[in-house]
């Protein structure tokens, strides 16, 4: 009786003992997994992060010009360098062709209702004393003349006056023509305004295309992107919703459709 007793006792505790030991082994594997499931999760994370970080293209734009650009008669986000950023973005997210992601800083818009060449250019003087401006942008439009061309201004005025736009509009750019673009000027002669005011249509027309060969031929000239809207003002003949509740300047139709013909050259040449 004794010796079974011993017997069972000692089988026993071997039993207890051995269940402790497997117990403290598995425990023991089981955490170890668990710290490198954890250290992988954190440093895939980690790369993640970095990934996202350096896909996305922060681009700063400064669209210079008049109420074309200041989109007068129009809301906010119906003004073409706002539209215009969006779409980029938009196409940007939707792009499988491209790594960068672009997304744009909030447009810097120096224009004004009624500027003409000499008066745009007199902002950018008193902008730039108040350090105004970045140092560089990644992108900078133009579209100014029609004031010129309103007020009856010498063409040859004009021709000076709107190079040397272009040229300041090069600089803020980094001296990177690639980065700026050049709009036409619209054909306000199409506009109920002009009619009420009994302007000639044709006059105006005629005079509109003049100064848009003199500033394409200076885009051209400085190898800079330019964009013929005209057309798409004189649309507006036949559909009123082109035009704004003012009756002379473009609806917010009328600047998508300026968007639309621009979008996919100037998101190609950013991400170049």
């Amino acid at each position: 009786m004794y010796n079974f007793l011993t017997s069972n006792s000692i089988i026993k505790l071997i039993s207890i003992y051995s269940f402790h030991f497997m117990l403290k082994i598995s425990s023991v594997f089981i955490l170890s997994i668990l710290c490198l499931l954890f250290c992988f999760s954190c440093k895939t994370a980690h790369t993640n992060d970095n990934d996202v970080e350096n896909s996305i293209k922060k681009i700063n734009y400064l669209a210079l010009g008049d109420s074309y650009t200041i989109g007068e008669s129009v809301k906010i986000s119906e003004r073409y360098p706002i539209q215009l950023v969006k779409e980029i973005e938009f196409l940007s997210k939707n792009n499988t062709k491209n790594k960068d992601r672009v997304y744009f800083e909030e447009p810097q818009i120096i224009a004004k209702t009624g500027w003409t060449c000499e008066e745009l250019m007199t902002a950018i003087h008193l902008a730039e004393q108040k350090k105004d401006f970045k140092p560089n942008y990644d992108m900078v439009s133009l579209l100014i003349g029609v004031n010129d061309q309103y007020r009856n201004y010498d063409s040859a005025l004009y021709e000076k006056r709107f190079e040397k736009l272009l040229e300041k509009a090069i600089a803020f750019a980094g001296k990177d023509a690639s980065k700026v673009f050049v709009i036409s000027i619209p054909d306000w002669g199409v506009t109920q305004y002009a009619k009420n005011k009994k302007f000639d249509a044709q006059k105006v027309a005629k005079e509109i295309d003049f100064y848009n060969k003199i500033n394409k031929k200076i885009t051209l000239k400085h190898k800079v992107r330019y964009f013929d809207i005209t057309s798409i003002s004189r649309e507006a003949v036949s559909d009123k919703n082109l035009i704004a509740n003012d009756g002379l300047h473009p609806s917010g139709k009328m600047y998508k459709r300026w968007v639309e013909l621009m979008t996919n050259d100037i998101f190609w040449e950013i991400l170049k």
